[in-house]
């Protein structure tokens, strides 16, 4: 079997010969290209002087195909025939992506900030604890998806904002294209019963206002992408403390969406949390989604959140950075 620099090489010298004959006479491009997480090979097939914006396709996602089935070939047909299939679709597909319509679509996201420190070198972005508030231009938006890309410095700097402007307006569009969604988890749990081929007393049992699982909340948005900024939309937070009387553990569940508790329900066991969000991020969710191995606390009284005790993740000049939410009144900005 083949290591992964000589199954690079041989990839983008074959590319092209399972392509389409249209596009035979094309270019390929390997280049590093800087993920959430993660940093990863993405190959483009593009000809010299067309206007269209060719997707990428990752060399790394090909080599774990390649280490599962030990076939070449098998690997180069999949994915040149699914990256034709996306090439069709792009070059019929024309985008409104005039750089003035950035600050009316400028979203915010949460990453990792020591995990992310290359990435974050090159977009403006701002730290809260151990994490940074990046912005997304979506570019493209249907009922279940949502087509973005990370804003850079040039993409700033073209469309003439500064990083607290981009903040301000991403404040407002992330309220409007990906609203906040609070649930428990047995509602959660209820919403997926509801859709299965079960019982009806099942569907009634699951369906009922309170529920055991009730003392775990999810929250995130509506598009199930991206949804842990949402944490930092200080409302939420306060609504659900008030619903359950109490102050809130936040325990980072992905880059999509966060976990709280009420306070109460964890005294004393904050090593155990960061324990068992550590466990999961490394056993159940993948690379790309993680968010922080650290737990977070929020104060009802106060209305802010701390970073209750940190995982793995250490702030390399130990400086404490307290959180600023996002406070209701900024609406009507």
């Amino acid at each position: 079997m083949m290591d992964y620099e000589i199954f690079k090489a041989v990839v983008k010298e074959k590319f092209l010969s399972y392509m389409p004959e249209k596009y035979r006479d094309a270019a390929v491009d390997i280049r590093p290209s800087q993920k959430v997480n993660r940093t990863l090979d993405a190959l483009t097939v593009y000809k010299e002087g067309d206007s269209i914006v060719f997707p990428a396709i990752y060399v790394n996602e090909m080599y774990e195909h390649y280490q599962m089935c030990n076939d070449l070939e098998a690997v180069l047909f999949h994915a040149a025939g699914h990256y034709a299939k996306v090439l069709e679709g792009v070059e019929s597909y024309k985008p409104d992506i005039a750089i003035g319509n950035l600050k009316d679509n400028v979203i915010m996201c949460l990453i990792n900030t020591e995990q992310n420190r290359e990435l974050l070198a090159g977009i403006p972005s701002r730290e809260f604890q151990d994490l940074s508030v990046i912005y997304r231009w979506v570019i493209d938006q249907a009922q279940d998806a949502i087509g973005s890309v990370i804003v850079s410095d040039r993409l700033a700097k073209e469309a003439g904002l500064s990083e607290e402007e981009l903040f301000q307006h991403a404040v407002d569009n992330t309220r409007r294209i990906a609203p906040a969604v609070v649930m428990s988890m047995g509602e959660a749990f209820g919403n997926i019963v509801a859709e299965m081929d079960v019982p009806e007393e099942v569907k009634e049992e699951f369906g009922r206002e309170e529920s055991p699982v009730d003392t775990m909340w999810i929250i995130g948005n509506s598009l199930g992408i991206n949804g842990a900024v949402s944490m930092l939309y200080e409302e939420n937070l306060h609504k659900l403390a008030e619903k359950v009387g109490d102050d809130l553990f936040i325990l980072p569940s992905s880059i999509h969406e966060v976990l709280a508790i009420p306070a109460g329900m964890a005294e004393g066991r904050l090593e155990d949390m960061v324990r068992t969000v550590q466990g999961a991020n490394m056993d159940a969710v993948r690379l790309e989604d993680r968010l922080s191995n650290s737990v977070y606390h929020y104060d009802k009284n106060l209305r802010k959140v701390t970073l209750a005790a940190e995982g793995r993740q250490k702030r390399l000049d130990g400086k404490e950075t307290e959180l600023p939410l996002i406070q209701e009144e900024n609406k009507a900005r």
